[in-house]
């Protein structure tokens, strides 16, 4: 696949470099249908650059092609209750609308992060949609799952996976939802 988002960085097989992602990533990726897996590219960074908007400028990355991934949390009758939401970067997560709702949950926040860095099994900054605990729910924002390209997180602080919206919007738990970001 040929990549026009990813900067001044060298695009690799995601598959090929395992050693760039977290362990999860790696065993998410390997259960994909193999025609999607190989529209998945990694790229080394520097750990210290792996905000988006540090990475974006650092690499030529353009900051409309970038999705974030944050958890998110609520409590309904002594539950803790998780998801995980992925919209653009110039956009935000509407976190106490969409999602609470979604969660069933009087309030939801954005998860503490020792708790979604040990649920996850990633780092934080690097939190990914590809390779989530089982039963969480994914919400994918539509302009998201519409991107042709998208740099994401890889599950470290030192490596982005470049992805096309329609394989995430394939990922389990995946549900895309209309006006997720704002």
């Amino acid at each position: 696949m040929t990549w026009t988002i990813a900067g001044s960085l060298q695009v690799e097989k995601a598959t090929d470099r395992t050693d760039l992602l977290a362990a999860p990533v790696a065993t998410a990726l390997a259960a994909l249908d193999p025609n999607d897996v190989a529209r998945v590219g990694v790229v080394q960074i520097d750990p210290d650059l792996a905000d988006t908007a540090q990475f974006c400028e650092a690499y030529g990355s353009p900051m409309e092609a970038s999705a974030n991934c944050v958890v998110v949390a609520g409590k309904r009758a002594g539950e803790e209750r998780f998801a995980a939401c992925l919209v653009l970067a110039t956009t935000r997560a509407d976190v106490n609308g969409v999602v609470r709702k979604r969660l069933d949950v009087r309030k939801a926040s954005f998860a503490p992060m020792d708790t979604a860095v040990e649920l996850t099994g990633m780092e934080y900054g690097g939190i990914t949609p590809v390779g989530l605990p089982d039963g969480w729910p994914l919400l994918i924002d539509a302009a998201v799952a519409a991107a042709p390209e998208l740099v994401i997180g890889s599950g470290i602080r030192g490596s982005k996976l470049l992805i096309p919206g329609d394989v995430l919007a394939k990922l389990t738990g995946a549900e895309v939802v209309e006006n997720l970001g704002r």
